[in-house]
């Protein structure tokens, strides 16, 4: 598939061949390599375009001052017909101004490419594997689950828009003592069910939410495990638990409109034999070895701590502080030790991974980074790329006062509550308006408010701004049209200079794996259109209808919407709706 190409595209290649040209007369060493040059807005529009730092990166292989190669550089790039000036500015850097017909041709590739305007194939069909959310599946979704569901869903889409392949996968911890936990607390919803008066004692669930499962038990079993040990019901109470607990965790998920590819089960992994499998392939590669645990850093060991021989990890040989242990002295897995397996599985049918984790789990990211990399290297081959990137807790507020809701759950907010109190979009686009690692407040009646402080209304206005009028307009005979479009002036191409970033804002948030930079981004094209906006209701002649030039209005028209393309396209891509009105 070709790649599509737009304004930074072009004059990429522009500067690229430029370069080409100075390597085929001596004036760069042959082989000189163009990977760190860079094209990019200036960060004051007053100095023009484009800037790139080619230059820079290049004049020290060239054995040149920055400023006399960039000499030799501008003079190339000011011969090309859509370069207007090349100006030298500092010690080397190079600012672009562009002729107008670059921006209009711009603007003629949005309204052709419309939804694929931004797509790329950058990412060139690798496989990433995403894995988001992973909570323990012994209740509904709480607001703690919500901001790492959102951020992962949007890279996933991000991802796919930027050309990978995405496994939008959900692990489910379905093999650890909680769930042994959830069991015990369903069958004492099993037994109120067939009409005993329970206590819950503290330790275990008490959301009202089990009473669906309890009965459910009850009037498949009757009162069959009611007196029976535990160990007959144990296994049977926690496989129905923790599949009536993923059917409501898929549904609060669906309210977001988030849906995974791959639910992997922690316990099915281990009753598979793929843990031991993993350990075996570690032992075959000098990866694990029999050692005594060391006592804990910092304090002195507890009196009964003694010296045990484990099965322990080489993870200091990849940064770790400390070799980790993959088994208790029970023998049975450390999640460490299950958590290596499972990420050796992930790896076999992905090039990438990226794991998103509450920020609570900040001091497993090292050594789980130590395992992957030796996972996926130990044959020779480079390490498979792994990241993990960490959410912050989300506070709930209410006019600038921590807010509590009723709690169906027992003891927290769930999701769908705050879903049905402000709506899906609302919820997905407020989570990605700071970056992941920094600490929100969720308040209930800013995320509402109709205003530019409020980034979901101020984004989402400015796209119904844009169709409202395309309708109005429609009502009064006119329509877009790309036959004047020279009539716009440098208000308008402006506008067009913000749109064209999206592209590359795709591919940059894609490589960083940020999908809070492409809601960064909309906000700002929403404030130049709203910007602009206001400009008409201060000067009539710049409104986009001017009803005694049709020429004019139908190049305005066109501008309004491919502005309004690009938002609807960076909204889709976050999974937020572009809405037709407000």
């Amino acid at each position: 598939m070709t790649r599509p190409t737009t304004l930074y595209s072009t004059y990429a290649e522009v500067i690229e061949t430029a370069l080409a040209e100075l390597v085929g007369e001596g004036v760069l060493p042959a082989g000189t390599s163009f990977a760190n040059v860079t094209l990019e807005p200036p960060r004051d529009a007053a100095h023009g375009d484009l800037a790139t730092n080619a230059a820079m990166v290049l004049a020290k292989p060239a054995g040149l001052n920055p400023r006399a190669l960039a000499e030799a550089i501008t003079a190339k790039l000011g011969q090309h017909p859509g370069i207007t000036s090349a100006e030298i500015a500092g010690p080397g850097f190079i600012n672009l101004r562009l002729a107008p017909a670059a921006w209009l041709h711009e603007l003629g590739a949005i309204a052709t490419l419309g939804g694929a305007y931004g797509r790329s194939q950058m990412g060139e069909g690798r496989v990433v594997n995403v894995e988001y959310v992973s909570a323990n599946p012994t209740g509904p979704m709480h607001m703690g689950h919500c901001r790492g569901a959102v951020v992962g869903d949007a890279l996933a889409g991000l991802l796919e828009f930027a050309g990978h392949k995405v496994i939008r996968e959900y692990y489910v911890n379905d093999a650890g003592a909680q769930v042994d936990v959830l069991a015990r607390s369903v069958h004492l919803r099993y037994r109120e069910a067939l009409g005993e008066a329970i206590t819950i004692p503290e330790g275990l669930y008490p959301g009202e939410y089990l009473k669906p499962v309890g009965e459910a038990l009850a009037a498949e079993f009757g009162d069959k495990y009611v007196a029976a040990p535990e160990a007959d019901w144990l296994i049977l109470f926690r496989t129905r638990a923790v599949a009536a607990m993923m059917d409501m965790i898929r549904a609060d998920l669906a309210t977001l409109g988030i849906q995974h590819d791959l639910f992997s089960s922690e316990a099915e992994l281990q009753a598979s034999g793929k843990v031991d499998a993993a350990e075996q392939w570690l032992r075959d590669h000098d990866l694990i070895y029999d050692g005594v645990l060391e006592a804990p850093k910092g304090k002195a060991p507890p009196e009964d701590w003694e010296p045990v021989s484990l099965p322990l990890f080489r993870s200091t040989k990849f940064g770790d502080d400390q070799d980790r242990p993959i088994k208790k002295s029970s023998g049975a897995w450390t999640y460490f030790g299950a958590d290596l397996a499972y990420h050796f599985q992930k790896a076999q049918t992905a090039d990438a991974l990226v794991d998103i984790w509450g920020a609570d789990h900040a001091g497993t990211v090292k050594r789980i980074k130590a395992a992957v990399a030796a996972l996926t290297s130990a044959d020779g081959a480079s390490p498979k790329p792994f990241e993990v990137k960490l959410v912050q807790m989300v506070q709930l507020m209410k006019g600038g006062q921590p807010f509590k809701m009723s709690k169906r759950a027992g003891n927290f907010v769930t999701l769908a509550d705050v879903v049905e109190m402000v709506g899906k979009d609302v919820v997905r686009f407020t989570m990605l308006t700071r970056k992941p690692d920094a600490q929100m407040d969720f308040d209930f009646d800013k995320v509402v408010e109709a205003s530019k402080d409020n980034p979901v209304f101020y984004v989402q206005y400015a796209h119904a701004r844009i169709r409202s009028t395309l309708r109005k307009a429609a009502e009064a005979g006119f329509a877009p049209s790309d036959a004047a479009l020279d009539k716009l002036g440098a208000e308008e191409l402006a506008l067009v200079a913000r749109a064209a970033q999206f592209p590359r804002e795709i591919e940059a948030a894609a490589r960083a794996r940020e999908p809070h930079r492409i809601a960064f981004y909309l906000y700002d094209l929403a404030a130049d259109l709203h910007s602009y906006w206001n400009l008409g209701n201060e000067r009539p002649d710049k409104r986009f209808i001017v009803e005694q030039d049709a020429a004019l209005t139908g190049a305005r028209l066109f501008l309004g919407q491919a502005i309004g393309q690009v938002i609807a396209n960076g909204l889709a891509v976050l999974g937020v709706e572009a809405v037709e009105s407000m």
